[in-house]
This record gives C-alpha cells, structure tokens and sequence, in this order.
C-alpha cells in the first residue's frame, strides 16, 4: 500500500512526498480535511487521511524541537 505525506499545495495542486519522490496531485481528489502534513494512503483509486502516523510524527517533531531548544 502506497504511503505519502503532504509537503504543500501550489494553487490546485497538492505536492505530495512518496520517499524521497515528489508528485503533484490535484487538491480535488484529496479529502476535503487534508493539510500539509497529512500522512495519506493510498488503497487502490481512494486517498485516506492515516491519523495515527500524522499525530506519531507530529509527536516525534515536537520531541526533536524540545531537545533541541531545551537548555
């Protein structure tokens, strides 16, 4: 099952990063809620928003950030 995460939208476009591949997706086909970001997946023609690994990663930043700036 293939796996991407939203890196930004350019006007009707989402650019999506698939690994290190970068691949335009127009917006439309994207579920309304999705944002940069988004961990989304990709079961045969559907897209779906992977709210668990957004809100590990999410995590996982917040933890770099705190040890960075923690002094």
């Amino acid at each position: 099952m293939k796996k991407g995460i939203i890196n930004r939208f350019e006007g009707d476009l989402a650019v999506i990063e698939f690994n290190d591949t970068m691949k335009d997706i127009p917006k439309a086909t994207l579920p309304k809620e999705a944002d940069i970001g988004d961990v989304l997946i990709f079961p045969g023609d559907k897209i779906i928003i992977d709210t668990k690994k957004k809100a590990k990663l999410k995590q996982e930043i917040e933890d770099l950030m705190e040890e960075l700036f923690d002094d």
